[in-house]
């Protein structure tokens, strides 16, 4: 029992340091950062958006795309895939209305899901540069000109990643954690990586890349429903870069209800374990500096919740009087550091973007209790939905994200 628990705490303190040297390092590209000068020449661009059943947030979305300042030739692509509502039907209006979109119907095919789509996207399109949005993102009108820049000034760059932030953060309690969790990921996952170790991260929107260089990938994998996770390892196996633009936001829907939140994020953790075990199987997932990606797949989408499964256990045991075993440090310790370290990150990422309320700072002091435990059931469930899908050699479907009127 010693022995587990050494073993535990070892991981722990290998997670604390790690999410900490992340920290610094993402705190310290931010307040450093500034947008780089005009180029001289601007290269085409195909704007692909994905789009099942999105008539509820669709007509701001591509209001958002008309706004676009860009000085390259630009072109709109709005993906339909199958749908049944009035998405046809607005991507058409303002097709009428503006050159530059334009709507495609996608034929039908196996498997479902957005990498088939952005495959056909790129089938029908021509342009040195895509860039993918979801269907309820607003960018900010200089976020594409602004990770274009990025690209091509960064020597080796497959392309370039910007910033997520949340637009119904106001929603209720949940949408404020989802937008405080981003924060954090935009800093130590995306900035303080990219700062630390030159990597960046697909984030699945307010991504771009190269033509060039996803013809030499073959494209998306058509069964990864972290299609954005497993592009990125693939990427960075052959050595490209994915610089991090913090300037370049976008702004998004995030779920409403427990209920939509847990099943989007079973359909990412669920498509991390498919990206785990390919690269269990594939090597070159874990040299170079892919190790550090494959790494934090294991650390965040595993370890973290079993350290703080294990947390959650020696905490309630030490209260509930239970004895534990002898340690020269007591055990309440870890779940009292694992607190201290979440709550931290949380702060820092509230102060780099001048975010700070007491509302927020509140709900930061709560979250290690509430949001995060949501982690341990998604882990379950996610890991029950793989197996079980794997044993009987059923491919996993694709789960779109329910949205909500009254978005702006």
């Amino acid at each position: 029992m010693t022995s587990l628990i050494l073993i535990i705490m070892a991981f722990f303190w290998l997670l604390l340091i790690f999410y900490s040297v992340l920290t610094i390092a993402g705190i310290w590209f931010r307040i450093t950062y500034k947008d780089l000068d005009d180029l001289d020449d601007y290269p085409s661009v195909a704007l692909l958006i994905p789009a099942h059943n999105e008539g509820i947030v669709l007509e701001n979305t591509l209001q958002a795309m008309a706004r676009l300042q860009y000085k390259g030739k630009l072109d709109i692509y709005v993906l339909d895939d199958n749908s049944h509502d009035e998405t046809a039907e607005i991507a058409q209006d303002f097709a009428q209305v503006f050159s530059r979109i334009h709507y495609i119907p996608v034929p039908p095919g196996t498997p479902s899901g957005k990498s088939r789509v952005l495959n056909y996207g790129l089938s029908i399109s021509n342009s040195a540069y895509f860039i993918v949005y979801d269907a309820d993102n607003e960018p900010e009108s200089d976020a594409l000109e602004k990770l274009v820049k990025a690209a091509e000034k960064t020597q080796g760059a497959a392309g370039a990643v910007g910033y997520v932030k949340t637009k119904n953060s106001d929603a209720n309690i949940l949408t404020r954690m989802i937008s405080l969790e981003f924060q954090v990921f935009q800093l130590l996952m995306q900035c303080g990586r990219w700062k630390a170790f030159q990597l960046g991260s697909l984030a699945g929107t307010n991504m771009l890349l190269r033509r060039s260089v996803i013809e030499q990938l073959d494209g998306y994998d058509v069964f990864a429903l972290a299609e954005d996770a497993e592009l990125t390892v693939r990427l960075t196996a052959k050595g490209f870069l994915l610089p991090v633009v913090p300037s370049s936001r976008t702004w998004e829907q995030e779920p409403e209800q427990v209920q939509t939140f847990i099943k989007q994020r079973t359909r990412w953790l669920t498509g991390n374990i498919y990206l785990l075990e390919k690269s269990i199987q594939d090597l070159t997932h874990w040299k170079g500096k892919t190790f550090f990606l494959s790494l934090q797949h294991l650390l965040t989408y595993l370890v973290f919740v079993l350290v703080l499964l294990f947390s959650d256990i020696f905490f309630i045991m030490s209260v509930a009087g239970y004895e534990l075993p002898n340690m020269d440090a007591p055990l309440l310790i870890l779940w009292f550091m694992s607190y201290i370290v979440y709550t931290s990150q949380l702060l820092s990422a509230l102060v780099v973007d001048r975010n700070v309320s007491l509302r927020n700072v509140l709900y930061i002091f709560i979250m290690y209790f509430t949001y995060a435990q949501l982690f341990v059931i998604l882990l379950v469930r996610s890991f029950s939905i793989y197996l079980w899908s794997r044993i009987r050699g059923n491919t996993i479907t694709w789960d779109k994200t329910k949205r909500f009127k009254g978005i702006g």
